[in-house]
């Protein structure tokens, strides 16, 4: 495939320790794991420059789960530490390769999401970034890959965030083969990062929970074996017996539009806390009937009511009437109050939706941002009863078909009125601020 011969180039790389250590590795698999702020992204293209250099002529892989984190993580990354240290290449914007004009070794980035695609040309090296949101059988299809017969150092690597007891940390951390190897970056190692904004860490126990406080800025692997997950919920805490509505600020109703049962809650949001004053649960109901429900319980509420819920009830169904149109309509029919629709384009990620949920719930600092009526009966159980499955750290949502509904209410409406300002720039890479390079 081209030139051979040796090209020695000099980077600017001021590498943490733990990076350095990743770079060290000998064996064949590796990986670099780290919390955020640890430079993932960074370590990891920078191994996937050396490994061009060290076989010249020859073909490696950089991928990501998606196309968007692949364009504004990974190659973002990459092509700023390409283009600080004048190390020169030609970027096929049509194929989505690279080659390096030093060595002509090419580097094809592909998303990994469709795995059955990555079959083909054999490969020298290939590098994956963020691999906690690939699946394994992406990981496979790569390594079948990995027989360049001319490659003088074949290596397949990858950096993540720790997510549990996943097929990750069972092959490289729990029990890995002797062809496989791991480093753990410490929390706060990044020095670079810590030099430019000291607060950086702790301003992060503001926005989240306890337990992913521990996961995405300590790097903990935590187990969800049979784990809650709302965990940050505590009835002490969060319960109350005397909580009706404020007569001076509009209801917020937010829906998940199952049909057995039709979950809803109604609540108020004050200075950036949650109260949920009411729910309700009907069995074989429509929204038409949730509708009827909710005009019985508030016939007049001057303020209006702020409508959220499930982006899914936004499609039209069989009658051509999408559910929240329903809503409209019925209250337009039947109703004085003004109805204000605030409804999500799409539905968030169920694990952000749940992450953000938990740190409203409680944050790393142990504030509070909710409290919940206790006639709330059948949240209070979604909060306490709702788990992980154990085998792929999914909710069970099969378990009990009465669970998971109401929460999910409660958290789409968590997520649209309780997302945590930003209060730190940190450029397009986030992880790797401040690294010299």
């Amino acid at each position: 495939m081209g030139r051979t011969g040796t090209v020695e180039r000099r980077i600017n790389y001021d590498a943490l320790p733990s990076q350095k250590d990743f770079h060290d590795l000998p064996h064949p698999y590796k990986g670099f794991s780290g919390p955020i702020g640890s430079g993932k992204s960074m370590a990891l293209c920078h191994e996937a420059i050396r490994l061009s250099y060290v076989n010249p002529g020859r073909m490696g892989l950089l991928g990501a789960p998606t196309v968007p984190m692949l364009r504004e993580a990974t190659q973002t990354t990459l092509f700023e530490i390409l283009d600080d240290n004048k190390i020169p290449y030609e970027l096929n914007k049509a194929e989505n390769t690279l080659l390096m004009l030093d060595t002509n070794s090419k580097i094809v980035f592909r998303p990994v999401d469709e795995y059955e695609r990555l079959r083909g040309t054999n490969l020298a090296w290939f590098g994956l970034d963020e691999l906690t949101y690939s699946s394994e059988e992406a990981w496979f299809r790569l390594l079948g890959r990995l027989r360049d017969p001319q490659a003088t150092r074949k290596c397949g690597f990858a950096s993540w965030t720790p997510k549990g007891h996943d097929w990750v940390y069972k092959r490289f951390i729990a029990n890995p083969t002797p062809d496989y190897k791991a480093i753990q970056a410490k929390p706060a190692e990044n020095r670079h990062v810590l030099k430019s904004t000291p607060e950086f860490y702790d301003r992060l126990k503001e926005s989240y929970d306890e337990r992913f406080y521990r996961q995405e800025v300590l790097g903990e692997y935590l187990s969800y074996d049979g784990n809650c997950v709302y965990s940050s919920f505590e009835r002490n805490t969060h319960l109350t017996t005397d909580l009706g509505p404020d007569l001076n600020r509009p209801l917020c109703w937010s829906l998940d539009f199952n049909v057995d049962p039709m979950c809803s809650i109604i609540a108020q949001v004050d200075k950036g806390k949650v109260y949920v004053v009411d729910e309700i649960c009907l069995h074989r109901a429509s929204t038409r009937d949730a509708c009827v429900e909710f005009l019985k319980r508030y016939p007049k509420h001057q303020p209006g009511v702020l409508v959220y819920g499930d982006a899914s009830g936004s499609a039209s169904q069989s009658t051509g009437y999408s559910d929240y149109q329903v809503i409209k309509e019925f209250f337009e029919t039947n109703s004085e109050m003004v109805l204000s629709p605030n409804i999500l384009q799409a539905n968030p990620k169920v694990r952000e939706r749940v992450n953000l949920t938990n740190r409203q719930l409680k944050n790393a600092l142990g504030e509070s941002g909710v409290l919940i009526n206790e006639k709330c009966v059948e949240l209070i159980q979604d909060l306490e009863q709702v788990s992980f499955k154990a085998e792929t750290g999914e909710i069970d949502k099969n378990r009990d078909r009465m669970r998971t509904h109401m929460s999910d209410a409660f958290g789409y409406l968590i997520w649209a009125t309780c997302q945590p300002k930003p209060q730190i720039t940190i450029g397009p890479v986030k992880e790797d601020l401040g690294l010299c390079h």
